[in-house]
Formats: C-alpha cells, structure tokens, sequence
C-alpha cells in the first residue's frame, strides 16, 4: 500500500484488523483521513486491550509529515512503533508558512472544541484566505460547521474523537483544498437515533441525521447540526462523506468523483466523516 487515504481506507482496514503489525513501510502519501483513521483503529485495539506494532515509512519525508502534524503524540499511546520513533529538534518544521491548518488533535470535552476553534481561526487568514480565497462570512461558516461536528462527538459518540486539517494542491482541479477529516469510535449513527427512532441500516440513519436533521434529543432546536454542514458544503461546493458502522453516504460536487451511498462495508464503530472543499 503507498496512500493512506478515504479512498485505501476499506482496504486498510480489512488487513489491519486482520494483522497484528500495520506495515507502513511503502506509503508514500497519508491525509488526515489516513492518520485519524489509524488512530481509530488504534483506539478500537485498545478497548480490546490489543497493541498493534506500525511499521513506519520509509520516507523521511511521510515521517517527518506525520511528525509536524502531530501524528506521534497519539500513536505512541496505541501503537509499538519500529523503527522507535524520536522527535525531531526542530519539531519537524512547524514553520509559521505551513500548510497544516490543525494538527491531529483529540476530541474529548467541550473546553477541546474551543481550543480546536481557537486554532484554526489563528490561522484561517494564512489558509483560508490565502489559498481558499474565502471571505470573513465564509471563514465563520466553516467555524461554525467544525464546531457542529466536533461537537457530535462530545454529545453522542460516548468516546474521543480526533480531528485533522490540512490544505493541499489538486492537481486534476488546478486548485487549492482543505481537507478535513474528523472521527470517533463510539456508538456510532444507528445506535445514537434507535433511541427514537426505528432504524433499518446504518444508510437509513445517516441519511436521517444528515438529510432530515435528526437527532436523539427529542428537545425542539436539537439535531440540526449536521443539517449546517451540509447547507455549507453545498454552498461552497464541498465534497462531504459520513461513514457509520457498514454505511457511507456522500455529497459528491460536480468536480469530485465517488459513489453516493455504500454499503456492506466492514463493520467499524463510531462515525468518519470526511470533507474537502475547493479554492473558490
């Protein structure tokens, strides 16, 4: 394998469950998604009371990425890593320039959604408005849907979470994106809603929360958080994915390319939710 992203995901997945070291050793391009993942997968092994050993890159250029975005302060917690991993002086090159918009980061308690926001707002006019060319209006929308999401998991994943930002050139697009990549392994969509509704699959549920605004909190205004996401995804012709349990559901623009539902995939708890949204 030598990408670690949504699209090897499923792949990385079935052989990670399935093997006791995760072999990184050819991977020559990692997202966010990839590394949130892995620490999911990681957080799953340990609810388990597994520690799986990774078998880090060969690339000093991929360890030195996973460095500057802060990959290794969570791994070590999961995984056995080989070679040893040892930071780096220079903290890998956290330059003030850099394209990281945030760093791998948990998600535990709402004082953490605040430091996440705190965050990127300190470095939305370097990224967002650089790259992105989004206004003021735009940049607090983006806020205001990181912080909806975020905060789903504080309130209905009943475990940690962790969140990436990264921005990126897209080549096929000849424009700049922010991918944003944000995961849990709680209870997951499903198990969240059956509370009040009745749910046939992990799909009808997503696309319940999603689509229709629901939410287990029977409370009038509750629930409309996702909704948020997804009016500003649409507005700014963002690609956006849920996966949940065996399910994914998708709004794919018209420059992006995927399938809009999947189903019978490998059973994973919690949810991953995938977004990127193009330079204006």
């Amino acid at each position: 394998m030598t990408q670690l992203t949504e699209e090897t995901f499923e792949k990385t997945l079935q052989f990670f469950i399935r093997s006791d070291q995760i072999d990184l050793r050819d991977v020559s391009f990692i997202d966010p998604y990839g590394m949130v993942g892995l620490l999911e997968i990681g957080e799953l092994c340990m609810l388990e009371d597994i520690k799986k050993t990774i078998l880090l890159p060969r690339s000093s250029e991929v360890q030195r990425y996973l460095e500057r975005m802060d990959f290794f302060a969570s791994a070590k917690r999961y995984f056995c890593l080989e070679p040893m991993h040892v930071p780096s002086p220079a903290a890998a090159g956290k330059a003030a320039d850099s394209d990281v918009l945030l760093e791998i980061t948990p998600i535990e308690r709402s004082n953490d959604i605040h430091y996440i926001v705190g965050r990127v707002e300190e470095r939305a006019q370097s990224i967002l408005v650089k790259h992105l060319r989004y206004d003021d209006r735009a940049i607090n929308s983006f806020i205001v849907a990181l912080s909806e999401i975020c905060q789903n998991i504080v309130e209905h994943s009943e475990n940690k979470g962790f969140v990436g930002i990264q921005k990126y050139r897209f080549p096929s697009l000849g424009k700049n994106i922010v991918k944003i990549a944000v995961m849990d392994a709680g209870i997951g969509f499903r198990k969240s809603l059956s509370r009040r509704f009745k749910l046939r699959s992990d799909l009808e549920a997503i696309e319940k929360a999603l689509l229709h605004g629901a939410s287990r909190h029977e409370d009038e205004g509750r629930g409309h958080g996702l909704a948020a996401v997804r009016r500003f995804i649409d507005q700014w012709q963002g690609r956006l994915s849920i996966r949940s349990g065996t399910a994914r559901l998708s709004i794919i623009p018209k420059w992006a390319r995927g399938k809009e539902q999947e189903l019978n995939l490998t059973n994973f708890p919690g949810s991953q939710i995938n977004i990127i949204l193009p330079e204006v």
